[in-house]
């Protein structure tokens, strides 16, 4: 399955239907009056969170979307049914915004979160409720109102706990290989991850989502490589582990260039927790990887820890490291209610 994380669609609810004007006509009644019954309401457009949803991808093949025209009110003081209405299934975390692509209609973060976003045009009156001591057989009645139209962009920014970050042949989708079930490609070649990958790391008896974002170069920001488009899926993460290639020359401008390009495409990024890591230091000798460090250090704030994604040394000892920071994270989010006796 393609990933796709953003997409245009146009919505419409139903309108309702009209009312309808009838006068009772039956035998031995002489004065029947109206009885002409309203229009039904048209069909909403909602959009749901759904759990098993991790792409956008159906939204390329179908991009219009319309409910039901709710139906005619009837004789006999029948009110026409409402319009069927539709759901529309996006993956959790999904950003739904205005046809400017700027207005934030919606962001939908929890399984199960609902929000309707074109409601149907009420139904016309019929003509019984046009009835009055001084208009008995009134011959009016009401069209039903139109629904809602719009145009709006679907934009996805997957749910983890904690995002990988770095140039391109960090060593990014390999630890991610060591430490969860994913599978991301990986080869000796920049641009292995053309999108983001989600895995799973269970770190003793508790989990959490680990994402792996494309490589970032120079000039990520003006649309170099795959460019920033892609760092919106690290917006929601709690803590950043950033993969620096120890094999590179000058590390600390390694490290200083994707630190910018976060700040160019957002400034919250950098406010986020970093766990900064050399990866790759089985290529090194222990003299070079301390001449490595020590020249991060100047640059980075913390520690510098330091593994190799290949062999898994200091992988899981980083991987109780970025727990605490996401427990931590959770617990701020989360805060465990205080007892009576407390």
């Amino acid at each position: 399955m393609k990933f796709l994380d953003e997409a245009k669609i146009f919505i419409k609810s139903g309108d309702g239907g009209d009312g309808c004007a009838a006068f009772r006509r039956e035998k031995y009644i002489e004065y029947g009056g109206p009885d002409g019954g309203n229009g039904g309401r048209g069909g909403d457009i909602t959009f749901i969170a759904a759990e098993n949803l991790n792409t956008l991808i159906d939204f390329r093949y179908t991009q219009h979307f319309k409910a039901k025209k709710g139906n005619n009110g009837m004789g006999r003081n029948r009110t026409g049914g409402a319009g069927k209405s539709i759901t529309i299934k996006v993956p959790v975390g999904t950003q739904i915004l205005a046809d400017d692509k700027e207005t934030l209609l919606a962001d939908l973060t929890r399984k199960g979160q609902e929000v309707t976003l074109a409601r149907g045009g009420d139904g016309g009156r019929g003509n019984a409720a046009f009835k009055s001591s001084k208009n008995q057989a009134p011959r009016q009645f009401d069209s039903g109102h139109p629904g809602e139209e719009h145009w709006v962009w679907l934009r996805l920014k997957l749910i983890a706990d904690a995002g990988l970050i770095g140039k391109p042949n960090a060593g990014k989708s390999t630890f991610l290989r060591k430490v969860s079930r994913a599978r991301p490609k990986v080869a000796d070649y920049p641009f292995t991850t053309l999108s983001p990958q989600l895995g799973v790391v269970s770190v003793g008896d508790d989990e959490f989502v680990l994402a792996d974002i494309p490589g970032l170069i120079e000039g990520a920001h003006k649309g170099t490589g795959l460019g920033d488009r892609f760092l919106g899926h690290v917006e929601r993460c709690s803590v950043l582990l950033h993969l620096i290639d120890a094999s590179q020359e000058d590390v600390a401008a390694v490290y200083t260039t994707v630190r910018n390009e976060c700040a160019q495409y957002n400034e919250k990024l950098m406010e986020k927790a970093e766990i900064t890591v050399l990866n790759k230091t089985d290529l090194l000798t222990q003299e070079d990887i301390t001449e490595k460090v020590s020249q991060l250090s100047k640059v980075a704030s913390g520690d510098i820890l330091v593994i190799s994604a290949a062999t898994g040394k200091g992988v899981q000892s980083t991987l109780y490291d970025l727990y605490n920071w996401v427990k931590d994270a959770r617990d701020d989010q989360y805060p465990t209610p205080r007892s009576e006796n407390d």
